[in-house]
């Protein structure tokens, strides 16, 4: 696959080039981006924006890699239209997890686009302050290598504030350029992009909470399912500008419960929308993958990614080659 990015990805006329540049590079990206690792204030193109290749057809970067289209002319007017909406997709990991990042960044890679001119989609790894040296300079990397980092000022948890973090620090981060919707998912989550796109297309772009409700006595939707959730712009706006929720402390526990519960009490988002059963946990046996997929959960292991990638035929478009001998 061709592949480029407008954060400066590797562009070499021979096998070599790469190799060479790549002690020096990595050397640059470590001085040069390391100390941006310490604020939110950090930016890139994402799934969903337009890059112009050297063919003259148009590529869509999707964190860090391109799938390019074709040079027609008609296509391209078509896809520079603005888009019907944006969408931030803030995927919630930890250092650690490279391995999972790289298969994650892999999985919208080889993803099919939303239909030219629905939606702008940016894809970001979520990550509270990295205080490990080491991970600080390996995460410096990635963000050079793919543009696609954001760290908040928390300290590194799951159930003990960051996603109020995350959701109250996109407005300000991105308030000079606001997206229509926030999302936040996990990394152990394969989204299905121009699925939910096609969701949120005919939804109001003001006062909504979409994703895969939990029923709680007679209330029928009082939280969506952690493995992702929507909420448009307004709505994260008034978490952040919310200071009840820390005044009473209301950070700590279950985060996606929490989220219902402010949302709830403030009487935020009714516009409430359950995607289940077309979002869901994978089983036990790995046998209740569904065509219709919005969102697949509990991906903990490779063998279950692999399952995945193998349902929804990720590499169906690999062509044969001497290179390699592949099922």
């Amino acid at each position: 696959m061709k592949t480029a990015s407008s954060h400066g990805l590797l562009h070499g006329s021979s096998l070599c080039t790469p190799y060479l540049l790549l002690v020096p590079l990595g050397l640059l990206a470590v001085l040069l981006v390391l100390p941006s690792l310490g604020s939110s204030h950090v930016r890139s193109d994402g799934l969903g924006v337009l890059c112009r290749s050297a063919g003259g057809g148009a590529e869509v970067v999707v964190a860090g890699y391109a799938v390019a289209s074709g040079g027609d002319e008609k296509e391209e007017e078509e896809e520079a239209r603005a888009p019907e909406f944006s969408l931030l997709v803030g995927v919630l990991t930890v250092p650690s997890r490279r391995e999972r990042r790289d298969i994650v960044r892999m999985a919208y890679a080889l993803q099919p686009r939303p239909p030219a001119g629905v939606a702008r989609v940016d894809v970001r790894f979520v990550f509270c302050n990295v205080t490990d040296q080491v991970d600080a300079a390996l995460l410096a990397v990635e963000e050079a290598r793919h543009g696609d980092v954001l760290v908040l000022n928390c300290t590194e948890n799951m159930n003990d504030g960051k996603t109020h973090e995350y959701l109250s620090s996109v407005p300000r981060i991105f308030a000079a350029d606001p997206y229509d919707y926030v999302m936040k998912t996990d990394d152990d989550t394969y989204l299905r992009v121009a699925a939910l796109a096609e969701e949120l297309r005919g939804k109001p772009r003001d006062d909504v909470y979409l994703g895969h409700g939990f029923a709680v006595g007679d209330d029928p939707m009082p939280f969506m399912h952690g493995m992702g959730y929507v909420v448009s712009w307004d709505v994260a706006e008034w978490v952040s500008g919310n200071q009840e929720i820390l005044r009473h402390n209301d950070t700590h526990g279950p985060e996606d419960l929490l989220v219902g519960k402010w949302l709830g009490i403030g009487g935020r988002g009714k516009n409430r929308y359950n995607l289940k059963p077309r979002m869901y946990d994978l089983g036990w046996y790995m046998d209740n993958f569904r065509p219709d997929t919005i969102a697949v959960h509990m991906l903990k292991d490779n063998k279950r990614w692999a399952a995945t990638f193998r349902y929804f035929n990720v590499t169906a478009g690999i062509k044969p080659s001497d290179l390699y001998h592949l099922p």
